[in-house]
């Protein structure tokens, strides 16, 4: 779309958004003056939705009336409370609904990932990641490699971009993955990197390392929620995600899981198993063989956290209502106006190291901003909630659900205040 760098123009779009009623659903933090933060930090923690304390307060409000009965009858039973986010968490990933699963934490779920499909056998021993992954990633990886008996020195493989250059090309990925496929045992990326805001190309990734006999699985925290997804349909093996970030479930909240189905009714796979992952017809015989549910499901290991599980339905309800589609219909318009203006009003201040192609980012944009991390500080000063990421990096996350055009160029004028 056509952009202007006139304040009516961000006025004018607001009036027209599709999606202006729901920044009403969330808590905006205030300043000290009173008046709402611009809030660009929803890629480290999203706001907390206002039904939140509904849905919690009820599952309080049953222990205390019911306590152990509430297992059968609260009024949302807890014994199969995970199955009431199922649907809407595979409409938000692009997928059936017995691949998904919202278990343990992030990391948690990636090492349980990797049990299953990262089997090195032979040659095909190496694990490819891209340099700069999220470091408990790599701390993940590693660890699997040593389990194994293996050096990462020589079994993990880390693309780098080419030399003067910020990101990863896809076509460097794919020639790695030719080049190398016939040793890789497990391709495993972030869907979007933490640092850049690159989002990779999943399907094309995915196609390529399936030709060559690797697994493929992503860790999704900072692409659920964000990106336009379809896990099932460019059959990915595996993915992870946290929902801290764009799901807002809160700090620490319930992460997520998809297995392809092609996978889940595979018992034979090696997995680490758990009770609530056995089949629920026999659960309760206390049965010492496993004998797995044969969904995502099956990968469980203890009965889930409602109150977190409650958390995270509020806001998966919203997600809902409005519907990835619109969500990043808008995400891109809003991050495209930001970048426009970055470019207009401050192009020798402001470096944008995410990439400039919309398909390739989500609604993060990576600055590398003149005075650094003292910008950002004086910023902070003036109300703007973004973060820094060492060495060099302020992350500015414009979120559609509750951020605003007005809030993209705010921030801008707050930026080109203290970059004088």
């Amino acid at each position: 779309m056509t952009y202007e760098s006139h304040e009516s123009f961000s006025e004018t779009m607001d009036g027209k958004d599709p999606l202006k009623s729901f920044r009403a659903c969330f808590h905006i933090p205030k300043t000290k003056t009173g008046s709402d933060t611009v809030y660009f930090c929803g890629n480290s923690l999203g706001l907390q939705p206002k039904t939140m304390l509904t849905q919690i307060g009820q599952e309080l409000d049953d222990w205390g009336k019911l306590a152990v009965d509430g297992h059968f009858h609260a009024k949302n039973p807890w014994l199969p409370y995970h199955e009431f986010l199922t649907e809407k968490t595979a409409r938000l990933v692009g997928a059936l609904p017995h691949e998904v699963i919202n278990m343990n934490s992030l990391t948690v779920n990636l090492h349980l990932m990797m049990v299953t499909f990262y089997r090195p056998s032979g040659n095909r021993t190496k694990i490819m990641i891209e340099k700069g992954a999220f470091p408990s990633d790599h701390y993940a990886v590693e660890s699997h490699l040593r389990h194994h008996g293996l050096n990462p020195d020589e079994h993990l493989i880390q693309l780098a971009p080419r030399e003067g250059e910020t990101t990863l090309r896809t076509d460097d990925i794919l020639d790695r993955i030719k080049s190398d496929g016939k040793t890789i045992a497990l391709i495993l990326f972030g869907g979007v990197n933490y640092y850049t805001g690159q989002a990779f190309d999943m399907a094309a990734m995915t196609a390529a390392g399936h030709q060559h006999g690797c697994h493929v699985g992503f860790d999704l925290a900072h692409a659920a929620g964000n990106l336009l997804l379809n896990l099932h349909e460019w059959g990915v093996d595996f993915a992870v995600w946290c929902s801290y970030k764009y799901l807002n479930s809160g700090p620490g909240g319930i992460a997520g899981c998809f297995i392809h189905e092609r996978h889940v009714q595979n018992s034979a796979l090696p997995r680490f198993a758990g009770w609530w992952g056995h089949d629920k017809e026999t659960r309760f015989l206390m049965r010492p063989d496993f004998t797995p549910i044969p969904t995502a499901e099956g990968w469980q290991l203890s009965n889930p956290p409602i109150l977190q599980m409650a958390a995270l339905r509020a806001s998966l309800d919203i997600f809902d209502e409005a519907g990835m589609k619109a969500c990043r219909a808008k995400s891109e318009q809003l991050t495209g106006y930001l970048e426009f203006l970055l470019d207009n009003r401050l192009p020798d201040r402001v470096d944008i190291i995410t990439p400039r192609n919309a398909s390739e980012r989500g609604c993060q944009l990576s600055l590398r901003v003149q005075g650094g991390k003292e910008t950002y500080d004086r910023i902070t000063r003036r109300g703007v909630v973004c973060d820094w990421r060492e060495p060099d990096v302020i992350r500015v996350a414009p979120v559609p659900l509750y951020n605003t055009y007005r809030d993209v160029y705010a921030f801008v004028q707050h930026l080109e205040a203290e970059t004088q």
